[in-house]
């Protein structure tokens, strides 16, 4: 991991190989649409005979009263287990739709206009085409602010309104921060700058270390960029993945690691929505989605690999990001084994020719501490890194400026090294 609305990818696949799977993935952010503004100044998705017969018309009675019985208890208990499943299918029913309309003032659309570069193949670039594209964001804070998808509010962003569940709209909405594009967490941060007098319900945060596959979910987004607060649910298919994220165009292709993947729909301008738990909670942001063949495969980043991102921007109003300066990739025994590694949890830094960069930023953290491609590191302080304790959220406890202890493996021996973490670099 580079430590630090919808499209289609696969940033860290549990039983996958170790490079960074592209299957197609698509962002689930709506698409923009150009507008003919291209004079505009450019600027950087059921006798004894007798007797006998008697008792064989006995026997043959009596055997079909109990087949009858039998067969009458059979089709009552099927009856019986029909209605139960009827009531479950219900009762599951009303809670999702319970927990919509208990978090769906909480999530709102975002609307973005911005401006893309026009090539041009004698003179580069000329001029600008003005966009417009949608997602979705997550209120969390009564402050009006705002976490969405780095995605959802592009460089270059020229205007950004947003819109609450009861159809309230915001126009003056700035945009605080966002992860720079190396960044493995999609995440940025807005705020609306005039409330206008409205009360805004900021979401329950949960805890997505807690999350296991299997686990009911429900994903609410603005599908489309025009359906509002969709809703639909299903299940965590599979944890850790890593994924290769764009819109079709290999400049936007991002890498994304440490992903939930659900089967729970995400469409066109889910991207930045929230995935919660039957408690209501929001456990991840929905952030891409597998295209071409691929169906009901979706992605969202762990709630808990934002939160120290939150309270940076709550506490200081500005985001800063702890930065460590690695592409990683989290080990699971299968990997182990599969790569004949010496450990069978931690975070591998695979050699850049595998995934086509460099694994260790330079000038990064990491690099000042000696870390090198092919390093496992296993802890944080005292925290294993697991499956579920990536690297990432891992990280996102520490604060900017802390200075921590990375344990990790090289050649089998392990070493630990100092590591002062520094605010990521901006784009």
């Amino acid at each position: 991991m580079a430590d630090d609305t919808n499209r289609v990818t696969e940033k860290k696949e549990k039983d996958a190989p170790l490079t960074e799977a592209s299957v197609g993935l698509e962002r689930s952010q709506m698409p923009s649409h150009p507008h003919n503004s291209t004079d505009v100044e450019m600027h950087p998705h059921p006798s004894k005979v007798r007797i006998l017969g008697l008792a064989m018309v006995a026997i043959i009675s009596l055997s079909a009263g109990f087949a009858g019985g039998w067969l009458g208890n059979r089709n009552n208990e099927g009856g019986q287990t029909i209605q139960k499943q009827q009531v479950v299918l219900k009762n599951q029913g009303q809670l999702i739709s319970t927990l919509a309309k208990q978090v769906g003032p909480s999530v709102l659309s975002v609307e973005v206009v911005s401006e893309s570069r026009n090539p041009d193949m004698f003179f580069g670039f000329q001029g600008a085409t003005e966009q417009t594209s949608a997602g979705t964001g997550i209120i969390i804070d009564k402050s009006g602010l705002i976490i969405t998808n780095r995605h959802v509010v592009p460089a270059g962003s020229k205007k950004v309104s947003v819109t609450l569940s009861d159809g309230t709209k915001f126009d003056d909405v700035q945009v605080i921060g966002r992860t720079n594009a190396s960044d493995p967490l999609d995440i940025a941060f807005l705020k609306i700058r005039d409330l206008k007098g409205a009360t805004l319900m900021p979401a329950k945060i949960g805890d997505s270390s807690k999350v296991g596959v299997g686990d009911s979910v429900i994903a609410i987004g603005n599908a489309l960029g025009q359906f509002q607060n969709t809703v639909t649910s299903g299940i965590v298919s599979g944890y850790g993945r890593s994924i290769v994220a764009g819109d079709g165009s290999s400049d936007n292709a991002e890498s994304l690691q440490n992903l939930f993947q659900t089967d729970a729909a995400i469409n066109q301008g889910n991207s930045g929505g929230p995935l919660i738990n039957l408690d209501g909670e929001v456990i991840g942001i929905n952030t891409a989605i597998a295209g071409g063949s691929a169906q009901n495969i979706g992605f969202a980043i762990p709630i808990n690999d934002v939160k120290g991102l939150i309270a940076s921007v709550v506490e200081k109003g500005k985001l800063e990001r702890p930065y460590l300066g690695v592409v990683f990739v989290t080990i699971t025994a299968d990997m182990a084994k599969q790569y004949d590694l010496k450990v069978s949890q931690g975070a591998y830094i695979p050699p850049s020719v595998m995934i086509g960069r460099d694994a260790i930023l330079s000038g990064s953290p990491a690099q000042k501490a000696g870390l090198k491609e092919g390093d496992i590191i296993t802890k944080v302080g005292s925290d294993k890194v697991d499956e579920s304790h990536s690297l990432t959220s891992l990280l996102g406890k520490q604060k900017v400026g802390d200075t921590i202890k990375l344990t990790y493996v090289r050649d089998g021996k392990e070493r630990t090294a100092d590591v002062t973490l520094v605010a990521a670099p901006e784009e």
